[in-house]
This record gives structure tokens, C-alpha cells and sequence, in this order.
């Protein structure tokens, strides 16, 4: 039985040859759905596959006779390419550089982000893990900052007509079911968030999506994994500041636009396909400020089992 996605519920086809083939194993060994085995000096397929094959193609990508091809499941033998080698390959000293000279951007120039930049942004953000292929995550793409407005402009729109469900009377009636930390949190949090989107707004001045060039907005569906599509929007971010952009991620927005026929008509009028536990908005522009120090940052706990 096949993994179902929203893209594809077939598994893919294993494709062998058997004259290329070695018989070194690597393939079975790196095969964790048990679709590949050696017989007689010879990869063949497995009688006992654990969901059938899904299209993750690294029994393709280690085979060094290519001997094995993938075909399905969005996979294909023109999906391969060369690995870059080590003396490209970014040193942990200037990955921790990257991390630590990004902020969160809100402050904009005046200038738009070249295509070129969005394209390796999302170049770059597609080689996210995102779960089980192929990936459920979708993006909408804001190459401007006069379509970054519209959708702001339209989003508070839209939270005018559920403004009562950050009302007093709703809150006290929903803090049973999600307790108290939901209640603080939309209390202390979300309402004001809502309302002062809508009051900025209402003044001319745009606080969802701060006037921002350029922005990608990631989303799951039905069947995606809730992390898939906030790890693509955080290989996005890290991409965009390599570029010399300043970037910020948004997570106003998603949750509101899940549910009701309100919501749905606003996902449409922008191309998002599906309602998705989890999303974010990454904005995007040449910054504006320049911050002279960074802020160490915590976890809450680090725990070393013995």
C-alpha cells in the first residue's frame, strides 16, 4: 500500500539493470523501506516492501554504476544531479556566521527584490527534508510589495468580520476547552495582535506584512507533516540572508484563515489549495537598518540523558 499525499497515492516504479548492477548492497542498506535485496550477486526487489516504494530515490542517488533508476511519485532519473564537493561546502564556522548576523527584518528599503533573488530563494528552500515524497508543501510567491499590501489589506478585511472571536464573551466561553495557557495566549497575545492589525491598517500603516517587497508564504495540506512547511520557510530565510536580504517570518496569519467560508474565499483569491495545521509568511527585502549586535538566545531546557 502506498504512502498517500495529496499529489500521488501510487507507489513508485523500480527500475533494475541488472548488467550495471555490482552487487555491492548499498542500495538495500540505504532502502528503509525494505524494497530492495540482493539475490544471486544481484539487487532485485523485495517480496516483503514495508509501504512500497516512495519515491525517496536514494538507492538511485548511492548506486555508483546506475543500476538502479526511479520512476513515480514526482522521482525520475532527471532529478539527479552532482553533489558539490567538500571544497565548496560551507565551513560550521561560517554557517554560525550566517545564523548569527540574521534578525528579523520589519524595516524595508524602498527597493524591490530582483527576480533572481526570489528564484534561488526558492531554489534553496526546495532542498528542505520535507517529509515523505513528494513534498505537501506549497508556497505562494509575492513579487512585489504592492501584492504584499493587497493581501495585507484584504487579510484585515477579513479579520474584521471575526473580530468576535477575540471578544470577551468568546474567550470566556472556549477557556474551558483550551485551558488556561490557550486563554492567556489569546488573551495576551492574539487579540491585541488582531486588533491592532486592523486599527494600523485602518491608519494606513501596514503591520502584517511591514511594507515588505517581496514575500513566501508556506503551507501544508491535509496529509503533510505540520513541520514540513516551517522548514522549508527556515531554509528560505537562511537562503535569503545569504543574499543580503534581511528577512522576517509571520506567523499572524496562518491560523485564522483555516476555518469558515470567509477564510476559504481568502485562500482561494490567493492560489492557497489547502487548510494546513502549520504555515508561515517569510518577507523578504533589502534592510533598511543595520543592527551592531546580536542577542544570545535560549532553550527553555536542555536535558543530557545519561
Amino acid at each position: 500500500m502506498a504512502i498517500p499525499t495529496s499529489r500521488t497515492k501510487e507507489v513508485s516504479r523500480i527500475i533494475l539493470d541488472g548488467e550495471k548492477c555490482k552487487g555491492c548492497g548499498l542500495c538495500v542498506e540505504v532502502c528503509k523501506d525494505f524494497s530492495l535485496v540482493i539475490k544471486d550477486g544481484k539487487v532485485a526487489e523485495s517480496d516483503n516492501p514495508f509501504f512500497g516504494c516512495i519515491g525517496c530515490g536514494h538507492c538511485m542517488a548511492v548506486c555508483p554504476n546506475g543500476a538502479i533508476i526511479i520512476e513515480g511519485r514526482y522521482t525520475s532519473e532527471a532529478d539527479l544531479f552532482a553533489i558539490p564537493g567538500k571544497d565548496n561546502a560551507a565551513s560550521y564556522e561560517s554557517v554560525l556566521t550566517l545564523f548569527q548576523r540574521r534578525r528579523s527584518i520589519r524595516e524595508f528599503k524602498e527597493k524591490a527584490v530582483e527576480q533572481e533573488l526570489i528564484d534561488k530563494v526558492i531554489e534553496a528552500a526546495k532542498t528542505a527534508p520535507m517529509g515523505l515524497p513528494p513534498s505537501d508543501v506549497g508556497i505562494v510567491v509575492f513579487d512585489s510589495r504592492e501584492k504584499l499590501d493587497r493581501f495585507a489589506k484584504d487579510y484585515c478585511e477579513f479579520l474584521k468580520s471575526i473580530k468576535w472571536f477575540v471578544s470577551n464573551w468568546f474567550l470566556t466561553i472556549m477557556r474551558p476547552f483550551w485551558g488556561k495557557a490557550g486563554d492567556e495566549m489569546f488573551r495576551g497575545f492574539l487579540r491585541p495582535l488582531v486588533l491592532k492589525y486592523i486599527s494600523e491598517m485602518e491608519e494606513g500603516r501596514n503591520l502584517v506584512t511591514y511594507d515588505a517587497p517581496a514575500g513566501i508564504y508556506f503551507y501544508g495540506s491535509q496529509y503533510c507533516d505540520p513541520a514540513d512547511p516551517l522548514i522549508a520557510a527556515t531554509y528560505a530565510m537562511t537562503a535569503a540572508e545569504s543574499l543580503g536580504l534581511g528577512t522576517c517570518m509571520l506567523g499572524g496569519v496562518h491560523p485564522f484563515i483555516q476555518n469558515g467560508k470567509a477564510a476559504r474565499r481568502l485562500r482561494e483569491k490567493y492560489g492557497i489549495k489547502f487548510k494546513s495545521r502549520e504555515g508561515l509568511i517569510v518577507v523578504m527585502g533589502y534592510p533598511r537598518v543595520k543592527y551592531q549586535k546580536g542577542i544570545k538566545r535560549t532553550f527553555a531546557n536542555i536535558f543530557m540523558v545519561n
